[in-house]
């Protein structure tokens, strides 16, 4: 199996015949610019499509990666509302929560429940987005997860079973030690560390909490020292630190810059 990071919560999984993308968002208006975190070029033959949530930097491309891959997406039912007898997607591009998109091919999952789909087992899990915190100079907002707010809308976080694999995504969350019970000793743990400034995510220190509660084989950080705004270095971290933590305390850790690979 082979994992690759491409920043934010954005990665590609292969393994086998499949190619797994989870949250194919864009850099959140880096230089007013929202390219794509995963490249075109790795697009077409993605066979699966994960969804934590709809914020611009994990769902901004979602519905060009689908139709250039005609990839299942699969989501917390949260993405989807009936509009006029049809079943949209939260609009990857829209403001607000607009519900505009039609797509052909979602699969839902409920938080603690299981589906199997495709040969894997996959199970949804409890997570919960903190405040967004935007500054631009002396220019703050916070903008708070709720029913009329878009920022974490549909939080999820993911269990996928494939191939003898166990790979844990947490997504954007706070910490919720108590929900996790079931991504216990996973052999890989995708983990956000970035939330020591704005809180959005965990932090180091939480995160490390996380490990040492999940006992997973391998633990990659993510969502840390982000291309943001004007900054190149957005939801800071110390990932050296939290690496050197997380090994002392006997689990292995690797950080993945942009396009970073690993082999598990």
């Amino acid at each position: 199996m082979k994992i690759r990071h491409y920043l934010y919560n954005a990665f590609l999984i292969e393994s086998g015949h499949k190619k797994i993308a989870i949250d194919p968002g864009g850099f959140f208006l880096y230089y007013l610019r929202m390219t794509t975190l995963i490249p075109k070029s790795e697009w077409h033959d993605i066979t699966h499509i994960f969804i934590t949530h709809g914020d611009p930097d994990h769902y901004w491309h979602v519905d060009r990666v689908a139709d250039a891959s005609n990839a299942p997406i699969i989501c917390n039912p949260n993405m989807l509302k009936n509009v006029n007898g049809k079943s949209l997607m939260l609009g990857p591009r829209s403001k607000g929560l607009a519900f505009t998109k039609e797509m052909k091919n979602v699969r839902t999952i409920f938080v603690d429940r299981t589906v199997q789909l495709d040969g894997m087992t996959i199970t949804g899990l409890k997570a919960e987005h903190g405040p967004l915190t935007l500054k631009i100079g002396p220019f703050k907002k916070t903008e708070h997860p709720g029913p009329e707010e878009r920022v974490g809308w549909g939080s999820m976080g993911f269990k996928i079973e494939l191939d003898g694999c166990t790979i844990v995504n947490l997504g954007d969350t706070l910490l919720h030690l108590n929900d996790w019970q079931v991504a216990h000793n996973a052999d890989v743990l995708m983990l956000p560390i970035g939330g020591r400034e704005a809180h959005n995510t965990m932090d180091e220190m939480e995160a490390l909490q996380a490990v040492l509660a999940l006992k997973p084989k391998l633990v990659i950080p993510c969502h840390y020292n982000l291309p943001a705004l004007f900054s190149k270095e957005y939801c800071k971290a110390d990932e050296a630190m939290f690496k050197s933590r997380v090994e002392e305390s006997g689990f292995d850790c690797r950080i993945l810059k942009y396009g970073d690979e690993i082999e598990v």
